[in-house]
């Protein structure tokens, strides 16, 4: 998947690098983002379509709310939106950002239309186990945004060093493997080839029960990153 959005200013460059692959179009999935100060219904319509012109694309295979924003309260508004343009074959798949479970319940009731994705905030110390339980009643499938959390402080971690060892993988390759396990799709940041392989590299190998819960069990309330909780960060 190729991540983009609105307010990451790279759907232009996404958009250049997809018409000059020689990977056929129909083979990539591309993603961008909705920003808050756009979720009233016509201007969530009209912001899609400026995201396409932008990126030189017919249309995108997934789409996200890029956070709730639940004061300025437009968050369904945007959604019935985005229903209206996968309708009209700009977007294949539409899915969420940083929605907590009762947002995207909200969502179901007032629309019938559940998210296919949510793209949450998801590491070993916040293992967002209540979440993803609840995507999982719906159907929605969890994705992990900085699923190997910030700077290195993770990958040092000793508990998750003893379990790289032991299989003989770094510490990257288990955290990733963790998440894959947990039923959630990590979507991690590689600077270099050799990073991306690395990423790849995590389908030789099983953690066992024992292993996960040692991982999950790092999991701690004051685990956010940014301190962005959902239910009162404002992204505009």
């Amino acid at each position: 998947m190729i991540d983009s959005a609105f307010n990451y200013e790279n759907e232009g460059a996404v958009g250049q690098a997809v018409r000059q692959s020689p990977v056929p179009r129909e083979e990539l999935l591309i993603c961008s983002k909705l920003p808050g100060r756009h979720h009233a219904y016509q201007e969530a319509l009209e912001t899609i379509e400026e995201s396409l012109y932008r990126g030189g694309l017919d249309y995108y295979d997934l789409y996200l709310t890029h956070w709730p924003n639940p004061k300025v309260d437009l968050y369904v508004e945007a959604w019935q939106a985005m229903i209206e343009a996968k309708k009209r074959g700009y977007i294949r798949s539409i899915g969420v950002c940083n929605f907590l479970p009762e947002h995207n319940e909200r969502l179901i009731k007032e629309t019938g239309v559940a998210p296919s994705i949510n793209q949450v905030e998801l590491h070993p110390w916040l293992n967002q186990e209540h979440q993803r339980a609840k995507d999982a009643e719906h159907g929605i499938v969890t994705e992990s945004w900085s699923p190997l959390g910030c700077g290195h402080d993770m990958l040092k971690n000793e508990a998750i060093g003893s379990i790289a060892a032991a299989h003989g993988k770094t510490p990257t390759q288990v955290i990733l493997r963790w998440h894959i396990q947990l039923g959630a799709i990590p979507i991690p940041r590689a600077s270099s080839i050799e990073h991306q392989k690395e990423n790849l590299d995590i389908f030789d190998f099983q953690l066992s029960e024992a292993e996960l819960q040692a991982i999950s069990g790092l999991s701690r309330e004051d685990g956010r990153l940014w301190n962005q909780d959902p239910a009162v960060y404002e992204e505009m």
